[in-house]
């Protein structure tokens, strides 16, 4: 039980600094959602928005924090 709480103790405290990241970046004009490369369609009755650029982004920024945390863990 010990290893479970130290995990979930591991995500909060990722979860809070990626809420405070997303804090900081609307603060400086950094909407996520809004990219080069996100899609959004709208018509009469109908929505459509694909944030391409966005996942592409947070792909490049979770990819390279892991790389970095694995590197450590040596």
């Amino acid at each position: 039980m010990t290893e479970l709480g130290k995990a979930l103790v591991t995500i909060g405290l990722l979860l809070a600094v990626a809420g405070v990241a997303v804090m900081l970046a609307a603060r400086l004009g950094l909407t996520l959602g809004r990219l080069p490369g996100d899609f959004s369609h709208r018509g009469k009755n109908f929505a459509f928005f694909f944030p391409l650029g966005t996942s592409i982004l947070v792909s490049v920024i979770l990819s390279a924090i892991l790389y970095l945390l694995s590197r450590f863990r040596r």
